[in-house]
């Protein structure tokens, strides 16, 4: 991971922030003079993004912090906490989207102006190229808070665009005398509170996963780091063998097995440079805790990988 991909997750969270306080205000004015509840409900939706947006630019910030005596793992979960108050305002703004647009069944319609439509399709456009961007250098870093917040661009497409469909049928509908079409508008306002909810679920689970310390447990997973680990000279055999996904990077607790002859001296030579063949190959990996025991064939399972002897 460079500096200056680094530099490009912090600059592109700004991004985020500053263009959804503009589309959150574009929405909101245009709403309310348009008469477009799903716009409204929608313009909620940008409103929350830009508490979201803060929250992952702190994140960040914190996340970038190197390894200290409070922290020997680093603060990389600090990205996750920033996922989750990410989800927790979307659940908010999808409760207040759906009893808003709920109540408008009880009123008299009223279709909104076409300038909703036309906000409505400038929103898909922005949130699209952003939610794309998002994902590129999101995966590109590692970043749990900007894949969350690209999630959350998309979650905004899909509002934008049931925002659109209901607005259109509104009108269309006033256009010609079908009351029922007037309705649309608001069903699209819940439409887009089912949509809201479904991402924040989604992306609060992965966090909180992560922040229970879950671990790379699959063996596809895994073998790559057993391939590598295996060919450093002296280990005989992997005893055991964890990686704790820690948001942009993961930490390795690796127990190797090495001839119990040898001294102190190379068997601490041995773990060092599993540590470094470790950190060199996998760019996600920053730190490496390795434990040497003593290589006992007669007392070890038949199922345990061996290395090549020295």
């Amino acid at each position: 991971m460079t500096n200056q991909l680094e530099r490009r997750g912090s600059v592109l969270s700004y991004v985020n922030a500053i263009l959804n306080v503009l589309l959150a205000l574009a929405k909101g004015i245009i709403g309310m003079l348009a008469h477009s509840e799903a716009l409204i409900a929608d313009a909620v939706h940008s409103a929350s993004d830009l508490v979201g947006s803060v929250a992952v630019i702190v994140g960040l910030r914190i996340a970038r912090k190197p390894p200290d005596e409070d922290h020997p793992y680093g603060h990389g979960k600090a990205e996750l906490i920033a996922s989750i108050c990410v989800s927790v305002l979307l659940i908010a703004a999808s409760v207040e989207v759906f009893y808003s647009s709920a109540a408008s069944f009880f009123h008299s319609p009223r279709a909104p102006e076409w300038t909703a439509a036309l906000m409505a399709l400038v929103a898909v456009i922005v949130k699209e190229a952003l939610y794309r961007y998002n994902v590129r250098l999101g995966k590109r870093l590692q970043s749990k808070s900007l894949l969350a917040q690209a999630s959350d661009h998309r979650a905004d497409v899909y509002s934008s665009l049931a925002a659109l469909v209901g607005i259109v049928m509104a009108v269309v509908g006033e256009r010609l005398g079908v009351q029922w079409l007037m309705y649309t508008d608001a069903a699209a306002g819940i439409v887009v509170a089912a949509l809201v909810l479904k991402m924040a679920v989604e992306i609060a689970k992965d966090a909180l996963e992560i922040l229970m310390d879950r671990v790379v447990l699959s063996e596809e997973a895994l073998q790559p780091y057993r391939r590598e680990v295996l060919r450093v000279p002296g280990v005989r055999a992997i005893d055991d063998l964890r990686v704790r996904d820690h948001g942009q990077y993961v930490i390795v607790d690796i127990e190797i097995a090495v001839d119990a002859n040898i001294t102190v001296l190379a068997g601490h030579d041995i773990a060092a440079a599993v540590r470094d063949r470790l950190r060199e190959k996998f760019d996600r990996v920053q730190d490496v805790f390795v434990h040497v025991n003593p290589y006992d064939p007669g007392a070890r399972p038949h199922t345990r990988e061996r290395g090549r002897s020295e």
